[in-house]
């Protein structure tokens, strides 16, 4: 069955949920999501002008690239990009989270800082696909104002840009060393935590010019990642033996402890006193507030997203699946990164999401 993605190439998901598709060998076609397609067929049906969105041929919507991914991987036979063992699998649900939903800081850091005048030509080339030049400058300058005032609101400005680029670079640095000795984070085989990680390093921080250009001189091995995971080997690969995390990914792990769960701490308090304020069946906000974070000793405050804790969920989920010699290891492992907090970690209420919106189950 044949399906259709309507995204965009500048599209930081789009590039996650293509990367994938590509990989499992779906049958698709890209569409791009321009303001006509956004109006016929994306905001009908899921109710605000969003991508990547997937349109089965019975019509069906999948929306969100975690859900994309989880449609055609319960449809599709042959490898998956989940592992099958414990300390690998909970490693990649926590890199998929780490990369979805903080990497997005130094994607736009390094979109609207370093590369703003290129990118407005990109949002001009999806308003105006026809355009002239000059025409889709201009439609891209009043389109790309609405994600440059997103920047503030994920804690970038004069104060954190600093630490930020100093954890990104270390990033770089770490997952170089790493992809020197391994082809995706598990072994051959892209996982769950691969694809989280490939939307902000690809449409962001790859293939934005100013950015890219920084990745191939401090990182050219994830430079090169990135390659491997935007023109992919179909189904191909295998990941590690014996549940094997290695060690080059630690440095990796420590730094999602360190910087994200903190912050994702706070937001599970803020969604608890929400949650009492108004209970089970009212609508979530994209944002509960904003919360604090601190990265590289540099305090700032962004947007507590309630969305990242249901990101979060399904590795605490998986994590409180297991039992014994399996949940031994898997504390070890977070013990080992400076993750103890997981082990612990208690969400107030129990998110899902469903009909494209995120809500707090009943009951």
């Amino acid at each position: 069955m044949s399906a259709t993605m309507f995204g965009a190439p500048l599209s930081l998901y789009s590039g996650k949920a293509r990367s994938y598709l590509d990989w499992k060998g779906v049958d698709y076609t890209e569409v791009l999501a321009t303001p006509d397609i956004h109006q016929s067929e994306i905001v009908p049906a899921v109710g605000r002008p969003v991508i990547p969105v997937v349109k089965l041929e019975d019509g069906t919507i999948l929306q969100d690239t975690t859900v994309i991914i989880d449609h055609f991987e319960a449809a599709s036979e042959g490898p998956s990009v989940y592992p099958q063992t414990p300390r690998q699998l909970l490693a990649a649900l926590l890199l998929e989270t780490y990369g979805d939903e903080w990497l997005v800081i130094p994607a736009m850091h390094y979109r609207w800082n370093y590369n703003e005048q290129w990118v407005y030509g990109e949002f001009g080339k999806v308003a105006l696909p026809d355009g002239t030049p000059d025409e889709q400058r201009e439609a891209g300058m009043k389109r790309g104002a609405a994600f440059k005032g997103f920047v503030p609101v994920l804690g970038i400005n004069e104060a954190t840009i600093p630490a930020i680029e100093a954890s990104y670079e270390a990033l770089l640095r770490d997952l170089d060393t790493h992809f020197a000795k391994h082809p995706f984070l598990f072994g051959s085989r892209p996982s769950i935590g691969d694809y989280g990680l490939i939307g902000p390093l690809y449409a962001h921080n790859y293939r934005d010019p100013a950015s890219g250009e920084i990745m191939k001189r401090i990182a050219p091995r994830v430079a090169e990642w990135v390659e491997r995971m935007i023109a992919p080997e179909p189904l191909s690969g295998d990941f590690l033996g014996g549940d094997e995390i290695p060690d080059t990914l630690v440095p990796v792990l420590h730094r999602m402890m360190t910087e994200q769960l903190p912050h994702l701490e706070t937001v599970a308090q803020m969604l608890g006193e929400w949650a009492k304020a108004n209970g089970p069946y009212a609508e979530l906000p994209r944002a509960l507030g904003m919360a604090g974070f601190t990265i590289e000793g540099t305090e700032g405050e962004r947007i507590a997203a309630p969305f990242s804790l249901w990101m979060l969920q399904r590795a605490l989920d998986y994590l409180s699946s297991l039992e014994g010699d399996d949940r031994a290891a898997c504390e070890t492992m977070l013990h080992d990164c400076g993750g103890d907090a997981l082990i612990g970690f208690v969400m107030p209420v129990r998110l899902v999401f469903e009909n494209h919106k995120l809500r707090v189950e009943a009951g």
